[in-house]
């Protein structure tokens, strides 16, 4: 790595602005799943209820982006993939929730270096639990 492509911050959850902006993130995320008819396969996924899914998303996001280990705290290693089986997640899905959470990223003023880094990395994860075609 070059010195000028080293990221301003020692993490991205510093980078994104701390806990505060981590939450906005994911407020803005399942405000938008329940709002936007283009999410709506995937807000079917989640049940009638988002406040459980919101605070473990929020706590796994702190985590994952550099900050504090909430989620790992309290139930040890995500296991995502596992997590995740009971629900069908296909292509659609994975867009989805790409398409999702790049929005919320936008609307949230994710700095947009910082927005691409994750884009590449949510796709990578995001594919990697689909389990159905």
């Amino acid at each position: 790595m070059q010195i000028q492509d080293k990221p301003p911050f020692d993490t991205p959850f510093e980078w994104m602005g701390g806990e505060d902006k981590v939450q906005a993130l994911v407020t803005r995320f399942y405000d938008l799943m329940d709002l936007e008819p283009a999410y709506a396969d995937l807000r079917a996924t989640h049940g009638s209820h988002l406040d459980r899914a919101r605070q473990h998303l929020f706590w796994f996001l702190c985590g994952w982006l550099g900050g504090p280990q909430y989620y790992t705290d309290k139930f040890g290693h995500p296991r995502l993939r596992m997590r995740h089986m009971p629900f069908a997640i296909g292509i659609k899905e994975r867009d989805q929730w790409l398409a999702c959470m790049d929005q919320a990223m936008g609307e949230t003023g994710v700095d947009d270096k910082l927005r691409a880094r994750l884009r590449e990395s949510f796709f990578q994860t995001a594919d990697w639990m689909r389990n159905t075609p």
